[in-house]
This record gives structure tokens, sequence and C-alpha cells, in this order.
């Protein structure tokens, strides 16, 4: 072999070396990008899970001092309303009520504190009932919570389906004026949290069903009758 020749085939062989070593490098940087991303979707998971598992929770605008529920209206009365966004019930106690009851606060003669709990997780295959109410938790937010429950009642799934999806609680949010914060708080989970906090108080608060209507503290038949008479 001549000179030239070796030195062709050794530049060649150092050219080889070279595209290997740099083909090695970007394998190992979009290794560590994709771990990368892996660990900070694990964090915030983690973050959700560990803060739902210590009792941690952010209380949206509008929540009571103990965020155990929203308020709406400042009338001398108050009206504690609980219900499942997927508890049959509860739609019907709104589709005969809601009007009523918002007329009452338009009024200025009753305060409602809304408390949207989970009891009825089992009944669909993807925790609606958590994701319903950390929903209206971000509508909270957004200044729009009756806005949201609503709307979130005119399109109740049926017990023991998949509920709606993420996309859809966020399509609902901005058919009612809602934006990309609320949507990011509902994709984050931000609210899970606070819908356990207000899920667990009502249970040691005697709740044992939706919908349970109180006026002053009292319980009452949820009938717009009933509750009209309570408030007087």
């Amino acid at each position: 072999m001549s000179s030239r020749a070796g030195q062709k085939q050794a530049a060649r062989m150092v050219r080889d070396q070279i595209a290997r070593e740099r083909r090695r490098s970007r394998t190992l940087w979009a290794s560590v990008a994709a771990v990368a991303v892996l660990v900070v979707a694990g964090l915030i998971g983690w973050g959700v899970v560990a803060s739902q598992d210590s009792g941690e929770f952010t209380a949206p605008a509008g929540a009571v001092e103990d965020g155990t529920g929203i308020k709406v209206g400042s009338g001398p009365v108050q009206i504690d309303i609980y219900e499942d966004f997927i508890c049959p019930a509860c739609g019907q106690f709104e589709q005969q009520t809601g009007a009523a009851i918002d007329q009452l606060v338009a009024d200025g003669k009753a305060a409602v504190v809304y408390h949207p709990l989970a009891f009825l997780d089992r009944y669909s295959t993807t925790d609606y009932s958590t994701r319903a109410s950390a929903a209206s938790g971000a509508a909270a937010e957004g200044g729009k919570f009756r806005e949201y429950a609503k709307a979130l009642f005119a399109q109740q799934p049926a017990e023991g389906s998949a509920g709606l999806s993420d996309d859809k609680l966020i399509e609902i949010g901005r058919s009612v004026g809602l934006g990309d914060a609320f949507a990011q708080a509902v994709r984050d989970g931000k609210y899970k949290p606070w819908t356990a906090h207000v899920t667990d108080a009502a249970s040691e608060d005697g709740v044992n069903g939706t919908p349970t209507v109180r006026v002053g503290g009292k319980d009452v038949q949820p009938t717009t009758e009933a509750i009209q008479a309570a408030v007087g």
C-alpha cells in the first residue's frame, strides 16, 4: 500500500470514529433529555399525590374560611348544599331548585355555600366526581363557580360511565368564559387535594348522601318549598 493510500485510509478511519462519537453523543443527550422529562412529570404527579396524602390543599378563591366550600352571596341566612356532579338526584335538584336558590341570593335573603363532593368516584371509571369537583375549584378561581357548576349539571354523564374527559371539562369552562389558567389547573389536578378536603370534612360533619341541604345548620328537604320556608 502506498504512503498516500495509507494516509487516506487512516483519515477515513478517523472520520468514521468521529462520526460514531457524534452519534453516540447525540443518543446520550437525547436519552438524558427524555429522562429529564420523565423526572419532571414524575415530580409533578408525586407532588399532587403527596399533597393529597399529607392533607395539604390550596383553597380556590371564594372558599369559606376552612376551605370546605365555595360561598356565593352575602345574605343573612346560610344555605349549605352538598352535591356530587355525577349524582343524578343532584342533577334533578339543580334543575328543579337551582333557579329559586339563585333568586334567594339575588334578593339578598341568603348566602349559599356549595360543597362539591367526591362521594361517587366508584360510579365512574375515571374518578369523575373528583375530577369534576376539582375543575369546579378551578372555575371558582376564575370567578365562575356557579356558572360552571350549572353547565356541568346540564351535561351530566351517566353513573357507571367514564364521565366527561378533562378536555370536555375544559371545553365547558371555556363556554362560560374561563381561559388558559383554568385549563392548566384542570390538567394539573390543582384542586384535587382540595376536593379530598371538602369530601372528608362533609363526612366528618355527618353528610352521608347527596344532595344534602342545610339551612342555618339544620337539614331540610331538598325542595324549593322547604328551602324557601326555612330561609323565611
